[in-house]
Order: C-alpha cells, then sequence, then structure tokens
C-alpha cells in the first residue's frame, strides 16, 4: 500500500472527535464521512484532499471511547486505507479490522509528518517514509488479519469462508 500521511499526533483520539454523536442519526457511510474528525480539525476532509492523503497517523490509544463502529467506517468512507499509531483502544481495534479497515502499530510516530509519501509492507512489518528516505520496521499483520481486510471486512470474509467450504 502507498500513499501519503495526514497526521493528528495527539494520544487519545476519541471515537467522539473520530466522528461526533450528533452525527449518528444515520449510517450511512458517506454522511458519515462528511463529518469525519469534524470536531478536531474542521478542515480533515479538504486537508486530505489538498493532500492528497490516504494514510492517517495518530497518537497512542486512537479510538479510544465509545464502541462505536461508525468511527472506523467514517474514516475508511472518507478516503483514508490505514490508520498508523503506537496504540489503538482494543474495541476500535476490532471495529477496524471487522469494516476492513488496516490498522498499524508504529511505537515511535514522529518519524512520519503530514505530507510524507510512503508504502508499507504488511507481510514484512516495514514502512519506507520515501519523503525522508527511511526504512522502518513497524509491527506485521498476522496474515488471518489480512485476510479479513483483503476481503473488505469479518462480514464478507465469513461469507467467503462459507461459500468455499465444501
Amino acid at each position: 500500500m502507498k500513499g501519503k500521511v495526514i497526521k493528528y499526533g495527539e494520544k487519545n483520539i476519541n471515537t467522539d472527535l473520530i466522528i461526533p454523536a450528533r452525527y449518528l442519526t444515520k449510517s450511512n457511510p458517506d454522511h458519515l464521512a462528511a463529518h469525519c474528525m469534524e470536531d478536531l480539525d474542521a478542515d480533515f476532509l479538504q486537508r486530505k484532499e489538498n493532500l492528497g492523503a490516504t494514510i492517517m497517523v495518530g497518537g497512542a490509544n486512537f479510538g479510544c471511547g465509545s464502541s462505536r463502529e461508525q468511527a472506523p467506517i467514517s474514516i475508511k468512507a472518507a478516503g483514508i486505507q490505514c490508520v498508523i499509531a503506537p496504540s489503538f483502544a482494543r474495541i476500535f481495534f476490532r471495529n477496524a479490522i471487522n469494516i476492513g479497515l488496516p490498522i498499524l502499530e508504529l511505537d515511535d510516530i514522529s518519524v512520519l509528518n503530514t505530507g510524507d509519501e510512503v508504502e508499507l509492507d504488511f507481510d514484512q512489518g516495514l514502512l519506507l517514509n520515501h519523503t525522508t528516505d527511511q526504512q522502518i520496521t513497524i509491527k506485521a499483520m498476522p496474515e488471518f488479519l489480512q485476510k479479513i481486510i483483503s476481503a473488505e471486512g469479518l462480514v464478507n470474509f465469513t461469507k467467503n469462508l462459507i461459500h468455499t467450504t465444501p
């Protein structure tokens, strides 16, 4: 996966900052995307578009707070293809994988900045920062999680299993 970074280095970016509760009256992904990160960065969508960013970097304990699955849905629907942080709240981690949004742990996010062009190798656990010409080791994504991500989420993965099992 290749993309440009948009970074929010704050710790504890909670699900209410990712998608404020006042917008949970509709479950349409496009509606959720229109309000993604709005309370943290009112210009998120415009900045993301101007940068061409598809990879979000956040601080430790990313996605803490409520268990709403709309948080990773809004991020994915906004065009973010992967989230990188030192750690994720457990329920956010599960919800992200369940909807097919890859998330990767990187202890030291100071090596990434908004606008950096990066390439991710999920198998090898490598992040190549083409902007700074750095190769960074990240926690490799287990094969079974990659299969869920490739299927666009747990429901599709399970459907595929059912249809391919004799």
